[in-house]
């Protein structure tokens, strides 16, 4: 079979070269992004006279027909003829004849998929911000429904002091608009157009690079042709933003799936996000956290799998660099899924208030407020915290909580004990009293979900 590009060879390689060399199979997922590169050029060469009128009419209406293909699941798509780009091309000529041939004027497949990445990526990046977003409404809504229940707030994954279970959800909101941030970022060196690089060196053809970037909403272009068609920055760029987003998402999931346990027992998840046993009828499985949690794995391999690739390429472009679109297909795809079905994991996830008022009086989680409390009598912190931890030791010794301490026990440690440490050692007391700013104060809580709002806004 001819090849597009067939015109110097006497011969081609046998099939498996031919399959080996192919990317129709992953990069036909560019099929959008290509018509419409594609579409802005040939707009491009009729307004610099390139084409005329009628050559870009028919090629236009071509494109608007193979878009409408595709959108319809239409299109077929043939290994020979190797990528998105030939594969289109093919196509445009079959339905318009010869003149098909000319939309490739003035450019390369070079410039022509590192464009179809760029529009992907900024698509994508957009598409990501929105899923992000819907995570932190649900993180806001199950947050904003519990500024009064209290956990046990862990270091270590030992009980270290009681929180308000809103201010851990809303640790994770703010991870996440650091996350939606980076992306934001991302996208400032993502949406810029390397069309008109042509090759590596640009074009003899009177083109107007500026006038496509606009068309295709890119903020500008690229200022060297060789860097416009080699660089891969801001994919990976993309990558690394959405391993520490996944990153974020595996601790979540984490801690869903110790807080769905017996031995915890803080939250119920609902039957729809997770499974059962084919043999122990009992259980309930976290599933879906746990394949979040998994997939982590792959997000990270995928940025060190595109890094390595690109590390000792010379410039410019390299055969290797279609490389670059499976690690981003599948980052953006996994990514994509783990943002969905957390949200609905965590909006339809059940809140065990009653067990958990249990749990946190019976702990010692309230420890550093007796400490806090000698200290504030004038006791060092260390003499304080010294105190603290052999009540801590008495306590456990004879088998009660700091609660349960009547105030002669309290006397025989320090005379500077009096009653009202029955009122600072209790939970809702020692979450209100921590109001510094970012405290888990129930003020601050409220302070947190009041910024939360307006940016969700």
């Amino acid at each position: 079979m001819k090849k597009l590009w067939g015109g110097r060879f006497t011969g081609f390689g046998d099939k498996w070269i031919e399959e080996f060399n192919a990317s129709i199979q992953f990069d036909k997922e560019l099929v959008f992004e290509d018509i419409k590169g594609s579409l802005a050029h040939a707009k491009m060469l009729a307004k610099q006279g390139i084409l005329t009128n009628e050559e870009f009419q028919l090629i236009e209406g071509g494109l608007k027909t193979l878009q409408t293909k595709a959108e319809n699941n239409e299109l077929e798509f043939y290994l020979q003829y190797e990528d998105i780009h030939l594969n289109l091309e093919k196509q445009l000529t079959e339905l318009i004849g010869p003149v098909g041939g000319k939309l490739h004027t003035a450019r390369s497949r070079n410039d022509q998929v590192a464009t179809d990445v760029h529009l992907y990526v900024v698509r994508n990046i957009d598409e990501l911000i929105e899923k992000v977003t819907g995570l932190q409404k649900a993180l806001f809504n199950i947050a904003s429904d519990n500024i009064y229940t209290i956990i046990p707030g862990y270091t270590h994954l030992q009980r270290a002091q009681p929180i308000s279970y809103a201010h851990h959800f809303m640790a994770y909101f703010w991870m996440l608009e650091r996350d939606k941030n980076r992306l934001v970022d991302c996208k400032k060196r993502a949406n810029i157009s390397p069309l008109g690089s042509g090759a590596l060196a640009g074009t003899t053809f009177n083109i107007d690079n500026a006038f496509t970037a606009s068309t295709l909403g890119f903020d500008g272009n690229y200022e060297n042709s060789i860097d416009g068609v080699s660089d891969r920055d801001f994919v990976l760029e993309l990558l690394s933003g959405l391993c520490i987003m996944q990153m974020h998402l595996s601790r979540l999931c984490e801690e869903i799936i110790l807080w769905s346990s017996n031995e915890f027992n803080f939250i119920e998840l609902d039957d729809t996000y997770s499974t059962g046993s084919s043999i122990m009828p009992q259980k309930k499985n976290p599933d879906v956290a746990e394949l979040v949690r998994g997939k982590t794995g792959r997000v990270y391999g995928n940025l060190i799998s595109l890094l390595t690739t690109m590390k000792g390429l010379p410039l410019a472009y390299n055969k290797d660099m279609q490389e670059d679109k499976e690690p981003l297909f599948d980052s953006v795809q996994t990514m994509q899924n783990c943002l969905f079905a957390l949200t609905g994991c965590i909006a339809t996830a059940k809140v065990k208030k009653e067990e958990l008022a249990v749990k946190v009086s019976e702990d010692f989680s309230n420890a550093t407020e007796v400490a806090d409390y000698l200290a504030s009598k004038g006791i060092p912190f260390r003499e304080a915290h010294e105190i603290t931890g052999k009540i801590v030791l008495y306590c456990i010794q004879n088998n009660k909580f700091l609660k349960d301490m009547t105030m002669d026990e309290y006397l025989s440690f320090d005379n500077n004990f009096k009653e009202d440490i029955y009122e600072v050692i209790k939970p809702e007391v020692a979450v209100e009293r921590r109001n510094s700013l970012g405290g888990t104060s129930f003020e601050q809580v409220k302070l947190q979900l009041e910024k939360a709002e307006k940016l969700l806004k």
